[in-house]
This record gives structure tokens, C-alpha cells and sequence, in this order.
């Protein structure tokens, strides 16, 4: 049983004011959950801007440490940008899938693989319950297994495959910043290779480091 999971945060590096899930059994998404959780500080304004959840509404919720028993004891765990809500929680000891690295590799030339993106793009309707938007946790759920649905008929990847790609750093197409912002990697490296190894001299994520090495070896 795969179990889809988004938490939302106070900030970036922040502690979590909502969780939830859903599950994906034979093809059908199915046992929603959530919880809103009272955070060990303040929800931060660019934050609350995102997914609209106040103070007033944690106020009086449980800790996370209440809560998360209920969504322990799932096969393999899936969340878009799996690396985030894997830190924010530790608790879970299971295998993770990745749907943002799955849309990178299946999709690269695409301009965004942010999870709204992804949804409209390729036309995915998820059914969603009454009242929710997005940003909050388990409407990114409902849209993130929809969107896991599609990428594995279309790409026909096993569970095993999913996981693989999803633990191994992603060879990005695009630069997302910088005076080449827009441009493709390949065409940054025939026309600027110096910025790439300069870049490799700064504070890169595991995804940006491994593309700029792999187009730094003339790949």
C-alpha cells in the first residue's frame, strides 16, 4: 500500500501545522486523514501567505507527536519533493517515493514541476473533497497521488524503479537562476562553461551539484 503525504510548516526550515494523507490501493485513492498540529514556534507570514493556516487555527491542536501514530505503518511513503516532508518526518522508517524526481526525469523540458503545474499541465482532475485549496495538505494529497497515477501508466515504472529514481539525484534540464536563467544546461555548458565551475564552488543541493558535474565531464 503506497501512502501520499504533505505536511505544511511555519516556515521552510519550520516545524509542521498540518499533516495529512491518502492511500493508493488497486488503483483507487482512498482513506484520507489529516490533522492541523500546534507548531514549537510562530507560523511565519510568507507562510501563512502560502496555505492560509493562522495561529488561531493550531492553537488548541495536538503535537505532532499525538498524531502521527495514525499514519505510520504504510508499505512506501510518496510526497512531491519527498527530501522535505522526509525531514519534517523522522518518524517514518520506510521507503520513499519522490514525484517531483519522477516528473523531472519523465518530463525535463517542461518549465516548473511544482505539483499545480504538473496538474494542469497534463490535464489531471483529481476528485477533492468540498472546502479545500491548495497548499493545504491534503489537497496537495488528492493531487500529488493523481499526478503519481499518471506518471507510472504513462512511464510503465515499477514500485522498485520508482524508488530507484527517487533516491538518486536528478539531472536537471534548465537553469531556474542566474544570468542564464531559462537557457538549457547543455547550452550553458558549450557557451559559458566557466559559470558552471564556478557554480560548483557554492552552495549547491544534491540535484544542482550532480548536474553541473555530469555537463562539467562534456557528458
Amino acid at each position: 500500500m503506497l501512502r501520499v503525504i504533505d505536511t505544511e510548516t511555519t516556515s521552510f526550515e519550520g516545524g509542521i501545522v498540518e499533516i495529512a494523507s491518502v492511500d493508493i490501493e488497486s488503483g483507487v485513492i482512498c482513506n484520507p486523514m489529516s490533522d492541523f498540529v500546534r507548531p514549537p514556534e510562530a507560523i511565519g507570514f510568507e507562510a501563512m501567505a502560502i496555505h492560509h493556516i493562522t495561529e488561531d487555527m493550531v492553537a488548541d491542536a495536538p503535537l505532532i507527536s499525538e498524531v502521527i501514530g495514525r499514519y505510520l505503518g504504510a508499505n512506501v511513503y510518496v510526497a512531491h519533493n519527498a527530501a522535505f516532508d522526509k525531514g519534517k518526518l523522522p518518524q517514518i522508517d520506510a521507503p520513499w517515493i519522490c514525484t517531483l524526481k519522477l516528473a523531472r526525469k519523465l518530463y525535463p523540458e517542461f518549465e516548473s514541476h511544482g505539483n499545480q503545474y504538473l496538474r494542469y499541465r497534463l490535464g489531471l482532475k483529481p476528485t477533492l473533497p468540498e472546502g479545500l485549496y491548495a497548499h493545504r495538505a491534503l489537497y496537495d494529497c488528492y493531487v500529488t497521488a493523481e499526478l503519481l497515477m499518471y506518471m507510472g501508466r504513462e512511464a510503465q515504472w515499477t514500485i522498485r524503479e520508482m524508488r530507484e529514481i527517487s533516491a538518486s539525484p536528478s539531472l536537471l534540464y534548465r537553469m531556474r537562476f542566474g544570468k542564464h536563467k531559462g537557457k538549457t544546461f547543455e547550452e550553458v555548458a558549450t557557451e559559458d562553461k566557466g559559470y558552471l565551475r564556478w557554480l560548483l564552488g557554492t552552495d549547491l543541493d544534491e540535484d544542482m551539484e550532480f548536474t553541473v558535474k555530469h555537463w562539467l565531464k562534456g557528458a
